[in-house]
C-alpha cells in the first residue's frame, strides 16, 4: 500500500514479536558465505534489506537453501558474481560486501536504488583504499554508487573512524579476513559490535579492548544462529505504548546486547514505565508521564536508528528534549533531520535545528494530518506509531517503505492496538 490511514486514539496491548534483527541478519548471511561448511542462520530478519543480500551471496557463489524467509542455510565458496549486484536501499548490504570482497580474486559491482546512490560511500572507500583495495565510485567526487570493488591482495592496517559507523568500521573488520597481518580499527564512540561478535563465534582472532577491535586474517567456520528480535524495530512500538493511553504491551526476545539498547535508557531517563527481561530479551513498556531528556553526541551512535521515534516520545514530554550529534541522521534513508522536523509540525511539536543539535519540546497530546515517509522505512513507521497514539487520524504517505525492513509491520499495528488496515 503506498498510503495509509491510521485512526487516532488507540492502545497499544498484549504481547508481539518483532522481525529478526536486521544488523545481524545481514551479518550472518555474509560471514556465512565465507565457510565451506554449511551454516543454520534461523529468524532471519524478513525485509527486503535482507532479502537483497541473501540474493547478493548467492550471487557471488555462496549456495543458499531456503526453508523458509526467515530460516536458511549457507554454504560459502564465493567467486564472483556474473553481473552487478543490487542492493535496493540497504546502505548495510552495499558497504559490508565491499568490505567483503575488497580482498578476494574477483571483480564484484554492487549498485541500489536512487537512495543509496546519493548516500557517501567515501567513507568506506578511504580505509579500504588504504590497504590495498581498488574501490571505484561514480559521479564527480567518485565516491558514489555503483561501486567497482577489484578484488586484490590487502594488508593490515590501523584506522581511526572518523565518525562512529558500525557499518565502516565492519566494513575495514570483513576486508581483514584476507589480509596480511592484522587490522585494527578505533572508535570515537562505541557502536553495535555484531561483527566482531560473529566473527569470534565463527573462529576468527578477535581482540578487543574499549574503543578499539583488532581482527587477524583467517578461515571462517561454519556455525549456526538464532537471530533474536530486532531492537530498532521494538523501539517503535514500546514507544507507542509509552505515550498511548490506557496501553501495556510486551515485545518479546529482542536483542540485548552492547551498544542497541541506548533508547531503552533515554526513555528510561524520561520516565517511562519500560522494563527488561534480560534472561528471556522480553521488555514491557506501559502508558507514561515524559518528560524532556538530552542525548548527547557520544550516546547516540547507540540509538541512532531510534531517533525517530524517539522524536515522538519527546513530541509529547514535559520540557525541551535535545539530540546531539545529529549529522549523521541526514545521510540515512532520507535527510532524516529534516524528515523528523516536518514529522513533528504535523504533530503539533515544535522544533529547533542547531548545527549538529535538533531541540523538540513537547507539547503532550499528538495531532495528526499527513506526513511524507520521503520513502524512508523508519520515518513510516514512527508516523504511523504517532497517528495511533494521537488525538486524531494521521495519513502516512510512502507507507510502502516500511517493507524495507518490516513487512507485517501494519499487521501488527492492527494486532496490538485493533486498529482495522
Amino acid at each position: 500500500m503506498s498510503a495509509i490511514t491510521v485512526e487516532g486514539s488507540q492502545q497499544f496491548t498484549g504481547r508481539l514479536r518483532v522481525p529478526g534483527d536486521k544488523s545481524i541478519s545481514h551479518r550472518a548471511l555474509m560471514i556465512a558465505a565465507l565457510a565451506h561448511r554449511p551454516s543454520a542462520i534461523r529468524g532471519l530478519s524478513d525485509g527486503e534489506d535482507v532479502a537483497h543480500t541473501r540474493r547478493a551471496v548467492e550471487a557471488l557463489g555462496a549456495q543458499v537453501e531456503v526453508h523458509s524467509a526467515e530460516n536458511v542455510t549457507v554454504t560459502g565458496g564465493l567467486i564472483g558474481a556474473s553481473g552487478p549486484i543490487y542492493l535496493g536501499n540497504s546502505g548495510t548490504g552495499i558497504r559490508l560486501l565491499a568490505g567483503l570482497t575488497a580482498g578476494l580474486d574477483f571483480t564484484t559491482t554492487l549498485d541500489g536504488d536512487t537512495s543509496i546512490r546519493r548516500r557517501p560511500m567515501d567513507r568506506i572507500i578511504e580505509p579500504l583504499s588504504a590497504m590495498g583495495a581498488s574501490v571505484r565510485g561514480s559521479g564527480d567526487s567518485g565516491s558514489l554508487a555503483p561501486l567497482i570493488v577489484e578484488g586484490r591482495p590487502l594488508k593490515g592496517i590501523e584506522y581511526t573512524l572518523p565518525v562512529a559507523s558500525a557499518q565502516v568500521k565492519s566494513a575495514v573488520l570483513l576486508a581483514a579476513l584476507q589480509a596480511e597481518g592484522p587490522t585494527t580499527v578505533h572508535e570515537p564512540a562505541l557502536t553495535r559490535a555484531h561483527t566482531e561478535e560473529m566473527l569470534a563465534d565463527a573462529g576468527v582472532r578477535v581482540e578487543q579492548q574499549g574503543r578499539s577491535t583488532t581482527v587477524w586474517p583467517g578461515e571462517v567456520e561454519a556455525f549456526d544462529i538464532d537471530v533474536p528480535g530486532d531492537p530498532s524495530q521494538a523501539a517503535f512500538w514500546l514507544v507507542g505504548a509509552c505515550v498511548a493511553p490506557e496501553s501495556d504491551l510486551t515485545v518479546e526476545n529482542v536483542y540485548l546486547g552492547p551498544a542497541r539498547g541506548g533508547f531503552v535508557d533515554v526513555l528510561g531517563r524520561m520516565g517511562a514505565d519500560i522494563s527488561v527481561d534480560s534472561e528471556s530479551g522480553d521488555i514491557r513498556a506501559r502508558t507514561s508521564e515524559l518528560r524532556a531528556t538530552r542525548v548527547t553526541s557520544h550516546e547516540l551512535p547507540g540509538c541512532i536508528d531510534e531517533v525517530p521515534i524517539l522524536a515522538v516520545a519527546a513530541a509529547v514530554a514535559d520540557g525541551v528534549t535535545v539530540f546531539e550529534g545529529i549529522a549523521e541522521l541526514r545521510v540515512k534513508e532520507s535527510d532524516r533531520v529534516a524528515a523528523i522536523v516536518e514529522m513533528l509540525d504535523v504533530l503539533g511539536a515544535k522544533s529547533e535545528i542547531d548545527g549538529e543539535v535538533l531541540a523538540v519540546a513537547g507539547v503532550g497530546r499528538l495531532g495528526g494530518g499527513t506526513v511524507d515517509s520521503h520513502g524512508d522505512h523508519r520515518m513510516a513507521m514512527a508516523a504511523a506509531i504517532a497517528g495511533a497514539a494521537g488525538s486524531s487520524s494521521m495519513t502516512v504517505e510512502g507507507f510502502k517503505a516500511v517493507a524495507t525492513s518490516y513487512p507485517g509491520f501494519a499487521r501488527d499495528l492492527s494486532y496490538s492496538t485493533g486498529w482495522t488496515p
